[in-house]
């Protein structure tokens, strides 16, 4: 048995989606991150980064995993899927994980911030992170030209990177002109895991990018989460 704690965000749906395609058992614990509960002593004692996702495997001695990639690894070693055992494949998958560890997430991430957070437009920042998103985005798509999946057989590369790319219109960033990143997010969406996944905790991420009024309305705690946040008391 698995505890999960997660919130619905993209990092933490890359953790119940995989659960649910390798088919673990879990328990969900969801974290309010408007009200901090990350921050608590108990969860710093589980990630000192206080941060969600994160594990503990009851079964391996109640041992801890935090990040989401570092999660993603642990749990396909432990199951034997999800992961190639031979060099070469593993190394493939675990480069894309890496492209989206250090790029998609970031720069989406950074995008949502000045796009839809911060309460001044500053668009030189906007422009800046919405353009190396879409940049890597075109990365993805040359990838996907000639492959099904990212790198090779189905694997956590293609979770982690789906998890984030499936809100591009949060971020801003239209993929209209990108065919092979479209064909890639529809055939993953339609897995009946992943369908499971994203909906542990539910999320309407989709939906709220086309409503004006849910995207304000979110757009308004996400600011205050940040105005608020304890690292500019130095409490990380």
């Amino acid at each position: 048995m698995i505890d999960l704690y997660t919130a619905a965000t993209p990092n933490g749906h890359k953790i119940s989606i995989a659960l649910e395609e390798l088919e673990l058992q879990y328990t969900l614990h969801v974290l309010d991150l408007s009200a901090n509960e990350q921050k608590e002593p108990w969860f710093l004692n589980i990630n000192p980064n206080g941060r969600i996702p994160a594990i503990v495997d009851r079964a391996n001695d109640n041992f801890a995993v935090f990040e989401s990639g570092a999660i993603l690894i642990y749990l396909a070693e432990k199951t034997g899927r999800l992961l190639p055992a031979d060099p070469a494949g593993r190394s493939r998958v675990l480069q894309w994980l890496m492209f989206q560890m250090g790029g998609i997430g970031p720069m989406m991430g950074q995008a949502n911030v000045f796009y839809r957070y911060f309460p001044e437009k500053l668009q030189p920042a906007i422009d800046r992170y919405q353009g190396e998103a879409k940049r890597l985005f075109r990365v993805l798509d040359g990838q996907l030209r000639d492959n099904e999946y990212l790198a090779g057989e189905y694997s956590i590369a293609d979770i982690a990177n789906w998890a984030w790319v499936r809100t591009h219109k949060w971020s801003g960033v239209d993929i209209d002109d990108l065919p092979n990143l479209q064909r890639w997010l529809k055939t993953i969406g339609d897995r009946p895991a992943v369908q499971r996944g994203i909906t542990l905790p539910p999320s309407d991420v989709l939906d709220r990018a086309n409503n004006d009024d849910e995207a304000a309305r979110f757009a308004q705690a996400a600011r205050n989460m940040l105005e608020t946040g304890q690292s500019r008391q130095g409490k990380g």
